[in-house]
């Protein structure tokens, strides 16, 4: 018995479902019983910013793969899943320059929360569940997870809008699986906690509907107040994106986040800022694909991305990206992408400029 065959049987033997293969051994995920699975994902990087920060830093708009020029991990965590039909809870604990960017306004273990909820089927005959907890977004079609997404890094409208949200939560499945409709009460605009003296709940809603296995439509929002109550204004947000799978190599997501807050508290006038992107990807093989993005983001007034310039934030950027699955749960990414301002907001050296480039690249591994 050589040593990938001890080691499967070994994990076999203390119940992972694992096996040995010729060119690699492949845990699968965890089957503790009929009802809880254990599962895993790990996605270190190396990013290089050519206009070298002195921080180590990348741009402060970036909430994903913000380290400069060192291995880094983006992002581990390892979940504990259960679902009997009638209930279901997720638990999953994280690590990573994600988890350090992202939750850095929550309070000491919650900083390590990547999804923790539990939820009640409300029907014998309908998919109807009502959760609560924290929960991953129900804004926008790129996540936290690299391996989901068709790029190595996240647009500029999934970076800046949220990618966590605790709350509960109403959700219904049609019976043929083409519909699906969320309504939500939030405790903010990627909260775990309530800012202090703010008393007010927010609201959303997901509404997808997938005609075919290649179309995917979906419209989600956000409408509440992000600040204390003595400053309260009104945000209103809407993401609407559109995912199509034209053959079985070539595919495009095309998205666009429009919102709207409050000049100051009770006022009728309003800052607005929106963003497009649209990404294409091609398979080259089953291991091999390339992908190409094209995005701008438009926050004049700095509701979102502050810069402290004339125009605010407003960006141009597109990036090329390869993908190579080493093995069915394992994948190594290239990327090459750049960003153009309208005003000088980067600083290289002590220069401000008004572009980036850099290459990233990440090795991802599920199990």
């Amino acid at each position: 018995m050589n040593t990938k065959q001890t080691i499967a049987a070994f994990l076999t033997l203390i119940g992972l479902n694992a096996y040995a293969q010729e060119d690699s051994l492949k845990i699968l995920p965890v089957k503790i019983n009929p009802n809880l699975t254990i599962s895993g994902y790990v996605e270190t990087y190396y990013a290089y910013d050519f206009n070298e920060p002195e921080s180590n830093t990348r741009p402060s708009f970036f909430y994903s793969h913000n380290r400069h020029n060192e291995v880094a991990l983006n992002l581990g965590f390892i979940k504990a899943a259960y679902d009997n039909g009638s209930v279901r809870a997720n638990l999953a604990l994280m690590a990573g320059s994600y988890a350090n960017a992202n939750l850095a306004a929550e309070e000491g273990v919650l900083k390590n929360v990547y999804e923790a909820n539990a939820g009640v089927k409300l029907s014998k005959t309908a998919s109807m569940w009502i959760d609560a907890g924290i929960f991953a977004s129900h804004i926008g079609f790129e996540s936290a997870v690299g391996k989901d997404c068709w790029t190595v890094t996240r647009s500029m409208l999934a970076d800046n809008s949220p990618y966590y949200e605790s709350g509960a939560k109403i959700s219904y499945t049609s019976p043929s699986g083409k519909w699906f409709v969320s309504g939500l009460v939030l405790n903010g605009w990627q909260r775990i906690q309530r800012p202090d003296g703010n008393k007010t709940l927010a609201f959303g809603h997901q509404l997808t509907y997938r005609p075919n296995a290649r179309i995917t439509l979906n419209s989600s929002s956000f409408v509440g107040n992000d600040k204390p109550d003595t400053e309260k204004r009104m945000r209103y947000f809407h993401n609407l994106y559109g995912q199509f799978q034209f053959s079985d190599k070539f595919g495009l997501i095309t998205g666009f986040d429009i919102g709207a807050e409050q000049k100051n508290k009770g006022s009728e006038s309003y800052n607005i800022w929106y963003s497009p992107v649209v990404i294409a990807q091609y398979r080259l093989n089953d291991k091999m694909a390339i992908a190409v993005r094209g995005e701008y983001y438009s926050d004049e007034d700095e509701v979102i991305v502050s810069t402290g310039t004339e125009n605010g934030f407003k960006t141009l950027g597109y990036s090329a990206n390869f993908d190579y699955a080493i093995f069915e749960n394992v994948v190594w990414r290239l990327e090459a992408r750049s960003l153009n301002s309208k005003d000088a907001i980067f600083l290289k050296g002590d220069e401000a400029v008004n572009n980036n480039t850099f290459i990233t690249t990440a090795l991802a591994i599920s199990f």
